[in-house]
């Protein structure tokens, strides 16, 4: 599938079948390796040069919001496959590949009426992508969200023994309450174990012989339990604290670690399923941005054509994707077929030529616009 497309108007002085053969044949004839279809567009309301003049300022702006908004939600369909483990699909637009439906396409009276002004069209199409722009921005916020705090979870409990979570690594026979004894977990470094088994039980007067048990290692620490008297723990993390060991607060609640658990399983849940409902959103509201800026295109490229070459109309207008080799050979072939004075007044960038209307950065004796679909 081609991803880089030219939607082009030539001027029309005999017939428009005359000129559309003549581009075929010239096409062919050089071997160009261009992809060539008719872009059909219906008789839009021309209305008064003022108002297309109007008109015009504003196209640029809003086709570069259209079309950020087609690639944004595009990008993020991407995402959400790769994050779904899905096979990247090939994207459809009322049912048929993307750049069919640019290559055929067809103008949709129903929704687009041709009698309504070309700003009411212009200004219904923006409105309504806005609202899909400020949807999407709404969902993809609630999806992150919820993705944010699976990860500080995920953080907390991958993370080395001095900052993560210790609840799924000591379990209730690990610690010992009662009136007189409690357990208190360290942090030791691994190159400090044998320090530590060498000076726990006599870092203060009432600890328990031969309490302390290893938990845990990772690449940096080891987690260990020691068991001693009540009304000497605040006495002992202090001791240990000065020898370099860390005292980490821990306190076992079966109700809190369930807790925990139905809450990460809750956030699992929730994440599956808003990137469940936000992928099948995006499918369906890239078809709805894609059509409206397809149709944004038509009405673009009518307002300029009248702009360039004049009432009555009477243009060919064309999709084209030449190889990238050949685009400047497709160019100078376009040129010769725009033979008006009006085309050529616009060849240069002379003074008093008219080389800037309609924001593209290059200036040719037609117009013409490029489309990227990625």
């Amino acid at each position: 599938m081609a991803t880089r497309y030219w939607i082009v108007s030539l001027p029309v002085h005999s017939s428009a079948t005359s000129l559309w053969s003549r581009l075929q044949e010239s096409i062919s004839k050089n071997s160009f390796d261009t992809l060539l279809y008719r872009f059909n567009i219906p008789n839009l309301r021309v209305g008064t040069l003022d108002s297309l003049l109007a008109l015009s300022d504003d196209l640029l702006k809003s086709n570069t919001f259209i079309e950020g908004c087609s690639h944004k939600i595009r990008r993020q369909i991407e995402d959400l496959e790769k994050a779904s483990g899905i096979l990247a699909s090939s994207l459809t637009v009322d049912g048929v590949p993307v750049d069919s439906y640019l290559t055929k396409f067809v103008w949709d009276e129903a929704k687009y009426p041709t009698m309504s002004p070309l700003k009411e069209i212009v200004d219904g199409i923006h409105v309504q992508v806005a609202k899909i722009d400020d949807d999407l921005k709404v969902r993809i916020a609630e999806y992150n969200n919820v993705r944010s705090q699976l990860n500080a979870i995920n953080r907390k409990q991958t993370g080395s023994l001095a900052v993560r979570d210790l609840s799924n690594l000591v379990k209730p026979e690990d610690i010992v309450t009662s009136e007189h004894l409690v357990t208190v977990i360290a942090v030791v470094s691994k190159f400090s174990q044998k320090d530590w088994l060498s000076c726990y039980e006599t870092l203060t007067t009432y600890v328990v012989p031969r309490s302390s048990k290893n938990l845990h290692e990772d690449n940096e620490y080891a987690l260990y339990t020691v068991t001693l008297f009540n009304r000497d723990a605040d006495n002992f993390k202090i001791k240990a604290r000065e020898r370099g060991f860390q005292i980490r607060d821990f306190e076992y609640n079966s109700e809190t670690q369930e807790g925990r658990k139905q809450e990460l399983e809750k956030l699992m849940q929730d994440q599956e399923s808003l990137k469940s409902s936000l992928l099948q959103w995006c499918y369906t509201s890239y078809g709805e941005v894609f059509t409206s800026w397809m149709h944004f295109c038509a009405v673009r490229l009518f307002s300029e054509t009248i702009l360039r070459y004049g009432l009555p109309p009477s243009f060919l207008s064309v999709v084209l994707s030449p190889s990238v080799k050949n685009e400047k050979k497709v160019r100078t072939l376009l040129e010769t077929l725009c033979d008006s004075s009006n085309s050529t007044f616009w060849k240069t960038d002379e003074e008093g030529s008219m080389g800037g209307l309609g924001g593209e950065a290059d200036t040719h004796p037609y117009v013409s616009f490029t489309i990227n679909l990625i």
